[in-house]
């Protein structure tokens, strides 16, 4: 008798047959796959289940409690809406990535060792590159490559610093994280560049513009929620994570005050919003932990929502540039009102989600006397509606009309966006519902007169302030520049570098490796294959991603970049395990 089954294995397993099945049963199955994740999830009591003996580790897919179980419910919650907004996409390609992605972010949240982790961990970036890819545009493939290149980095780091764990510990449990070695920090670096804490976070608004209209909706929900999961289990009390989230927060703000295109825009405040739960977790209390784990429960639902919304105006327009819209709300007025759920949602307004969620961080910082977190938090939570409640809204469906008169997106797309809508509107009246599902008591209460009148007041000065200002706060900038103008553009002149002095190098090293290991196959096979295959990979991999048109160095076809990129991950992969053996 079976007492027990993982969710992913619905998503994962269950979307290999998508493409064997046609027309509306096609449409049935794509929901019921994610709608069985949901109920395996609800029914699934807490404790250890599926230990795997492999290889004299033991690998747990099934650690079950109420952190795991609080993100696993947001996350198939997730996947039952973006199918349905993406029900009416024919590419089978889009949505056998859609739900492999999906059910990795479960097999994730319920890795009890370090090593499952991983596995699903790499699932996830390559499951996701593929919605991005999926748009097939120049910009989307190129976008894709260097995403999947990123992640391939931060796969490895964190890769490292299990091995490292290993060695030290003899032990990969994936538990709260002791010491300060460099297991720790290679591990933290790993489940920070998933984050996209800054510096490391501008794969994410270089690649999420880019993707599809459908894919950026799943995007949104899991990479960036996992690896918040991931610093609550093993991070919780890390003071560096305090500073580093609160500038995170004001960070996204300030580029998405400047961003132009639509989902740009959006994708900052994923990095601005993330930084509030990494600050949580930061503070480790009871109230900031509950905190994390209810922001990033309400944030997956109203972030959907608005790139749900505006997945929509961009289907229905082709355009994602904000000085390139307006006017929309007479065409679009189920649209707009349900964008509008979302942005007050995520604006933090009373009677919906991100109230009773966002309040419970910022009344942490105050609980532990952080007064600076708390103030640099509350500027941001202005900056979050500035943007969200009142730019996208003005410049996208009010202010000068563009001449567009589109049609409301299909109706599928519609009943995904209720959903989301529905669930803002339902945690935001009645919060026990979700204060049920945290992992610790919750002795906290959202709806005190002082928050509330704090808050309001806090929204009115913001939108007061905005109407007086709007000419002077437009933001329609053509071009923002960010870290990742690094390796788009500045990436040149470091290939130049490689190849004038790194590859002399190189060359002296593979003399130094026929020398000293010609009497031993092993090790001189060894270093010949990290020498020839990994550094010339990787090289010649970022030299095809960011190197234009005009430039001396060599330029790489579309499949020797994917041959190259996969001989890098692949390679280093084989190596790291060599070494645990």
């Amino acid at each position: 008798m079976i007492d027990w089954v993982h969710p992913s294995v619905f998503l994962i397993l269950g979307a290999l047959f998508i493409p064997f099945i046609r027309g509306r049963a096609q449409q049935i199955y794509i929901v019921l796959l994610p709608a069985l994740a949901l109920v395996t999830v609800m029914l699934m009591s807490p404790g250890v289940h599926g230990v795997v003996n492999f290889l004299g580790f033991e690998l747990i897919f099934g650690r079950a409690d109420k952190l795991s179980l609080a993100f696993a419910y947001v996350f198939s919650i997730a996947a039952l809406v973006g199918a349905t907004y993406a029900l009416h996409v024919k590419d089978n390609g889009q949505h056998i990535a859609a739900f492999v992605y999906a059910g990795s972010s479960l097999g994730v949240t319920f890795a009890g060792d370090l090593l499952t982790l991983f596995v699903f961990w790499e699932l996830m970036a390559f499951a996701s590159v593929w919605l991005i890819w999926s748009r097939r545009v120049k910009a989307s493939i190129e976008a894709g490559y260097r995403y999947l290149l990123v992640h391939a980095v931060g796969g490895v780091v964190l890769l490292a610093g299990i091995v490292i764990l290993y060695v030290t510990t003899g032990s990969t449990r994936f538990d709260v994280m002791q010491g300060n070695g460099a297991a720790f920090y290679l591990i933290l670096a790993g489940f920070m560049l998933n984050a996209a804490v800054p510096p490391l976070h501008a794969w994410l608004t270089d690649a999420y513009p880019e993707a599809t209209v459908t894919g950026a909706v799943f995007l949104s929900a899991f990479t960036t929620k996992t690896a918040v999961y991931a610093l609550i289990r093993a991070y919780p009390g890390t003071e560096l994570l305090i500073w580093m989230g609160t500038f995170m927060a004001l960070y996204g703000v300030v580029f998405a005050m400047l961003s132009n295109d639509i989902r740009r825009l959006l994708g900052y405040h994923i990095i601005s919003q993330v930084g509030f739960m990494v600050t949580a977790v930061g503070m480790g209390s009871a109230l900031a932990i509950n905190g994390a784990v209810a922001h990033a429960f309400a944030h997956i639902l109203y972030k959907g929502l608005l790139f749900m919304g505006a997945g929509a105006v961009i289907q229905m327009t082709g355009q994602s540039k904000l000085s390139e819209l307006g006017g929309l709300y007479r065409w679009m007025p189920v649209t707009f009102v349900l964008y509008m759920v979302g942005a007050l949602s995520i604006s933090a307004f009373p009677l919906f989600s991100g109230f009773v969620s966002k309040s419970m961080e910022i009344s942490a910082a105050a609980e532990m006397h952080l007064p600076k977190v708390w103030l640099l938090l509350t500027l941001a939570s202005v900056g979050t509606f500035l943007c969200l409640g009142l730019k996208i809204p003005y410049y996208t469906f009010f202010g000068k009309d563009c001449g567009a008169r589109p049609a409301e997106p299909p109706r599928n797309m519609l009943v995904a966006m209720g959903m989301a809508a529905f669930l803002c509107i339902f945690i935001g009246v009645y919060p026990a519902w979700l204060y049920d599902k945290l992992p610790n008591v919750v002795e906290y209460h959202s709806y005190t007169p002082t928050h509330i009148i704090w808050a309001l007041q806090i929204l009115l000065f913001t939108a007061m302030g905005f109407f007086m200002l709007r000419k002077k706060l437009g933001g329609l900038r053509k071009i923002t520049l960010d870290i990742d103008w690094f390796y788009r553009k500045g990436a040149g002149l470091f290939m130049q570098f490689v190849y004038h002095v790194v590859s002399p190098i190189e060359n002296w090293f593979i003399q130094v490796y026929r020398h000293v290991f010609r009497g031993n196959l092993i090790l001189g096979i060894k270093g010949l294959w990290l020498d020839k295959h990994v550094i010339d990979g990787a090289v010649n991999a970022i030299a095809a991603a960011v190197v234009r048109g005009g430039s001396t160095l060599r330029q790489m076809q579309t499949g020797q970049l994917r041959q190259y990129a996969l001989v890098m991950v692949g390679s280093l992969l084989i190596l790291s395990l060599y070494s645990l053996f």
